[in-house]
């Protein structure tokens, strides 16, 4: 590992120096807040609406609820928040990129800390002391290349066959769960406690993709591999049993299309599904391009996707809204009373 330069040991402890706080949705009641907002106009009225529909989902027994997650607001001071959608029972699997799920839970987990970025010189400086920026976050290179040795770790560890990423991400959990969680209550670990699945369908376009190539290389005749075929099948499978499902979207790309693709799929296998009947996504993506993570909820239903009786766009940067949205629902209780839908199990 290529150390960071040691002409500035005090310049990249002074960039390294203030940590980024993850918002507890528990410790404060947003309740007021969303509803005053709900007479609002704009975005205001966006989220309050978004905020109804969740807590409409968490009413809705027959309903089963999928997060997906991309963008880097778990290093923007959101982890704690997806994580305590898990502890308190108001997701049933997540659909998220590979950078949310290692780069940012798993690498907290193992105790290392994103920072905010009060100042930011030259990113060539950056270069030179081994700082990576998210915007105006900075993480130690240096740590994360430790968190790539961890993956390679548990892929060692492995009987060497093809894994849908929800199983080598169960398998980092079991890791987490039996003694290599430096921090508690990550998400992976909760996730695998809880018996909630985790898909990332490009799972090696993440900080794990190094420790895999690197298991790949150094077992060239006996190596496991992400099977992203297998998860499309797995996620499908649990939209079939579901029935009724909502999808709560945090941005777009990859996560938001798989999981709006399961109605197509359980289709094209011969099962008779409904479309997503809730879903809200939270977005700053343009739709006049056409691209997948700005097309609105209503496109979808031209795809046989997404139905268009209890759906919203809330066009918002995440980390302004969706600690609002998820403290509002948490404080107004449905989650107690939700019956666990251990997705996992499906699978054992």
């Amino acid at each position: 590992m290529k150390q960071a330069t040691q002409a500035k040991p005090d310049m990249k402890a002074q960039l390294l120096s203030k940590e980024v706080q993850h918002i507890d949705i528990t410790s404060f009641d947003a309740r007021p807040i969303i509803d005053q907002m709900s007479h609002m106009s704009f975005t205001s009225r966006d989220t309050a609406r978004a905020a109804s529909i969740y807590n409409m989902m968490l009413n809705d027994k027959s309903c089963s609820i999928i997060l997906t997650l991309a963008g880097s607001t778990s290093a923007g001071g959101c982890m704690k928040l997806y994580a305590d959608l898990i502890k308190n029972n108001m997701v049933d699997a997540i659909v998220s990129t590979g950078a949310s799920i290692v780069d940012m839970d798993f690498f907290e987990a193992l105790g290392f800390k994103h920072y905010q970025a009060n100042e930011i010189p030259d990113d060539r400086i950056l270069r030179d002391l081994y700082i990576d920026r998210i915007y105006d976050t900075y993480i130690d290179e240096e740590s994360l290349q430790a968190c790539d040795h961890t993956i390679l770790e548990i892929a060692n560890s492995l009987e060497p066959r093809a894994y849908s990423s929800r199983e080598f991400i169960r398998e980092m959990g079991r890791w987490l769960a039996e003694g290599g969680a430096k921090k508690k209550d990550s998400l992976v670990q909760l996730a695998y406690e809880h018996d909630v699945p985790i898909f990332c369908p490009a799972f090696t376009d993440s900080s794990a993709g190094f420790g895999l190539v690197k298991h790949q290389v150094d077992n060239p005749k006996r190596h496991m591999t992400i099977d992203s075929i297998a998860d499309f099948r797995e996620l499908t499978d649990i939209k079939i049993k579901a029935g009724t499902t909502g999808l709560l979207m945090i941005g777009g790309g990859v996560p938001k299309n798989f999981v709006q693709d399961t109605v197509v799929c359980a289709e094209i296998l011969g099962k008779e599904v409904d479309m997503h009947k809730y879903a809200i996504q939270i977005t700053v993506a343009d739709v006049r391009d056409g691209a997948c993570s700005s097309s609105t909820l209503k496109e979808a239903c031209s795809w046989g996707k997404v139905d268009v009786a209890y759906e919203q766009m809330v066009y918002a940067e995440a980390t302004s809204v969706i600690p609002l949205i998820a403290s509002d629902a948490y404080h107004r209780g449905a989650w107690k009373t939700r019956e666990k839908r251990r997705f996992a199990k499906l699978f054992a």
